[in-house]
């Protein structure tokens, strides 16, 4: 009965020869690969855990008087918002390990986009026919960075709200239209009883829902272009070399899958993050200090705290001094990291297809660039953590901000230098040698001896394949 099911589906969908492609598809096995894989599987336990806390949070700016079991807070009035954290933390079953995994899963979401895009930029991946892929990425990046940002904005502790009135000015600070940007985004001026509300409908249906939107649209992508590949034996610009969707790159998955969820539980049941209870709740005319957000967000935070009080006035009009730091610079960078693939296009007159990835030690001007980039964000978010360091270091906090802003321009420079130069002294690289294969051959005898193998960089194992790309076979690469 189930066969003949499946022969009458198959007459008329054509699933049977579709399956046997696909199950057949072969991806690479270079681990780097995977870095993308953790992020779906960070953004799956975000949804899980995400639906078991929304059954517990109470979107409520009404003050309510505490009476949980925290003592330290108990009788005092709080927000309903704030109320509901409390009370999943303390009073709900495996609530506060819950609610911790969620939080560690956001920040790992977040890296690993990040991770997955360096590696995409380093190693040319960028460049045609992917250019579309990697303006998706940026845009996962830029959504789960907000996504993130109003996750821990919901609880309305001091230390969130204090975030929350941050972005508040900074939208304020747009010239001509950041009056109307805020009222539409918070209801009003901040903090206004119906600002929890519209938070908690971004976070859980708007920026999930662009997500994965994003995130299918990227797959579909990836499915139709096919994967890139390093240089390597049996490998060039029409063919992937790697193992089959299934049984091997399926099992594999599952298994990243298990220890993705798996690291995220241990994190979540051992490393403490985001406790609320010892900010307290949010208090408009109070501020926490040291405060830090997410390290995702620590550049912006950085860059607010590094600029200068600055409030040039144009056409009459004051620019308000949060808006160079937190809606320019940012602006800049996302828009260099976007137009990106087509300058380099442009500049290298390099404008057909590439399926084989540059080694980064290969192309030492984009090594150069992207390590000065990196090294610029990075001491921004240091800088986002300058009472941190004061008072580690015992230092001043004017201290540590002169220091950084020398850094924030010495830095780059320097390290980008020194990037170009170890990759100039590497030299360019030479295709891997097919790596020596050899057979074991047991004897009539039962003893064992070795004997030389055919050397092959692609075979018709099970945990191979490949695939060819469907340009004609005479393209120029």
């Amino acid at each position: 009965m189930i066969r003949r099911v499946e022969r009458e589906l198959d007459d008329r969908v054509g699933l049977a020869r579709f399956t046997r492609q696909a199950l057949r598809r072969p991806f690479p096995d270079h681990w780097s690969f995977m870095l993308g894989e953790v992020a779906l599987y960070s953004f799956v336990v975000l949804v899980l855990t995400g639906t078991f806390l929304t059954f517990f949070y109470r979107a409520s700016d009404q003050p309510v008087r505490y009476e949980g079991p925290y003592a330290p807070l108990r009788g005092q009035m709080v927000s309903g918002a704030f109320d509901s954290v409390m009370r999943l933390s303390f009073e709900v079953r495996a609530g506060l390990v819950v609610r911790q995994i969620h939080h560690w899963a956001a920040v790992v979401f977040v890296l690993a986009i990040v991770a997955h895009l360096l590696r995409i930029f380093f190693t040319g991946a960028f460049r045609k026919p992917r250019e579309i892929n990697w303006l998706i990425g940026l845009s996962m990046l830029v959504t789960g960075m907000v996504a993130g940002f109003t996750g821990y904005s919901l609880p309305d502790d001091l230390l969130s709200g204090t975030g929350v009135r941050i972005a508040y000015s900074v939208v304020l600070s747009v010239p001509f239209v950041g009056t109307w940007i805020a009222f539409l985004l918070f209801g009003g001026e901040s903090p206004t009883p119906i600002f929890l509300s519209r938070l908690l409908v971004f976070h859980i249906m708007i920026f999930p829902a662009l997500l994965i939107g994003l995130i299918g649209l990227h797959l579909a992508l990836v499915w139709r272009q096919k994967h890139t590949d390093f240089p390597g034996p049996g490998r060039n610009e029409r063919v992937v070399v790697g193992s089959a969707l299934w049984p091997n790159y399926a099992m594999k998955s599952a298994g990243l899958f298990f220890v993705v969820a798996a690291t995220l539980a241990l994190l979540g049941g051992l490393f403490q993050i985001n406790p609320i209870w010892l900010y307290g709740p949010f208090r408009p005319f109070l501020a926490s200090s040291p405060a830090q957000p997410d390290v995702y967000l620590g550049w912006l935070e950085g860059s607010l705290r590094l600029s200068p009080a600055w409030e040039p006035h144009v056409f009459g009009h004051t620019i308000p001094g949060p808006f160079f730091p937190a809606v320019l610079l940012p602006g800049m960078l996302f828009g260099i990291l976007a137009a990106w693939p087509f300058l380099e296009a442009r500049f290298t007159r390099d404008h057909v297809e590439h399926h084989l990835l540059d080694r980064p030690r290969d192309v030492a001007w984009r090594t150069g660039a992207g390590v000065a980039g990196l090294t610029f964000v990075i001491v921004l978010t240091l800088a986002g953590s300058n009472d941190v360091l004061a008072t580690s270091l015992g230092i001043s906090v004017e201290a540590v901000n002169a220091a950084l802003r020398a850094g924030l321009f010495v830095a780059p420079i320097a390290l980008g230098a020194l990037a170009v130069a170890l990759c100039r002294s590497a030299g360019a690289s030479r295709p891997l040698a097919a790596p020596e294969r050899v057979r074991i051959r047991r004897s009539p005898s039962g003893g064992f001896f070795f004997g030389d193998a055919p050397s092959a960089a692609v075979t018709n194992h099970d945990d191979q394949a490949q695939d060819r790309a469907d340009r004609p076979e005479g393209e120029d690469a």
